[in-house]
C-alpha cells in the first residue's frame, strides 16, 4: 500500500510516480522497504527520490519536465557503504559502491535520511552476512578441488605373502672314519698268511719285527 511510504510527510506526488514505476521494475520476491524524497528548499516541482528495496537502492530523477522519470540502482551485494550527513537543511544520503563509484540526494528531511541510512545499514549488514557466507563456501569449495587435485592415487597394494621356507639341507656332519691303522692292517696280513701255511713261523716272525722297527 502507497500509504506506508506517507508516513514521514513525503511528496505524495512524487512517491506515487515512483511507486508506479517500481511495482513495474520489481523482480521476484523484491519488495520495497522504503521511499524518501527530496524537498528542496525554494523550488521543489521534480524532486529526486531514494528507494530502498529488500534486493536494491534505487535513485529516481525527473526528466522531461517531470513527464518520465530515470533511475539508476544498485544491488546491495555490489554496495561497499552507505552514508548520511545533515546539514542546516536537510541531508544527504549517499552509497559508495565496490567499483569507488557513489551516489547521492541532497536536501532530503533529516527523518527520512535517517530512515533510509537505518534500513540500508540493516540490509548492508544482512548482505555482509551473506557475502562471509558465499566467500566461505567458496573457500571450503576452493579446498576440496585443491585436495582432491593434489590427492596422491591410492594405489591397491597387493597382499603380502609369507616368504616359503627355504629348505635348509641339515648340515651333514662328517663322522671321522677312523682309517685302520696300516701297520695292523700290515699285521692282518702277515698273520692270516702264517695261518694259511703260506709262510713259516720264522718267515712270519721276521717280517713282523720288520713291521715293528718301522715305528
Amino acid at each position: 500500500m502507497i500509504e506506508n511510504f506517507l508516513r514521514d510527510e513525503q511528496d505524495q506526488k512524487a512517491v506515487e510516480k515512483v511507486y508506479q514505476r517500481l511495482n513495474d521494475l520489481l523482480t521476484t520476491g523484491e519488495e520495497i522497504i522504503y521511499i524518501a524524497v527530496q524537498k528542496k528548499p525554494l523550488v521543489n516541482l521534480f524532486p529526486d527520490c531514494v528507494a530502498l528495496t529488500s534486493k536494491r537502492v534505487l535513485f529516481f530523477t525527473a526528466a522531461n519536465l517531470g513527464l518520465t522519470i530515470k533511475f539508476i540502482d544498485f544491488v546491495w551485494k555490489d554496495i561497499v557503504d552507505v552514508y548520511t550527513k545533515e546539514e542546516i537543511i536537510g541531508a544527504i544520503f549517499s552509497v559508495r559502491t565496490t567499483n569507488d563509484s557513489e551516489m547521492g540526494v541532497d536536501y532530503l528531511p533529516k527523518v527520512q535520511a535517517r530512515k533510509l541510512y537505518q534500513y540500508a545499514q540493516e540490509r548492508k549488514e544482512a548482505e555482509r552476512e551473506a557475502r562471509r557466507l558465499r566467500d566461505l563456501e567458496e573457500k571450503r569449495a576452493e579446498s576440496g578441488a585443491v585436495q582432491f587435485e593434489n590427492a596422491v592415487p591410492f594405489a591397491v597394494q597387493p597382499p603380502v605373502q609369507a616368504p616359503e621356507p627355504i629348505h635348509v639341507p641339515p648340515p651333514v656332519i662328517h663322522e671321522e672314519i677312523e682309517k685302520p691303522d696300516e701297520l695292523t692292517e700290515k699285521l692282518k696280513k702277515l698273520k692270516m698268511l702264517f695261518d694259511k701255511g703260506l709262510i713259516s713261523i720264522e718267515d712270519y716272525n721276521h717280517k713282523k719285527m720288520d713291521l715293528l722297527n718301522e715305528l
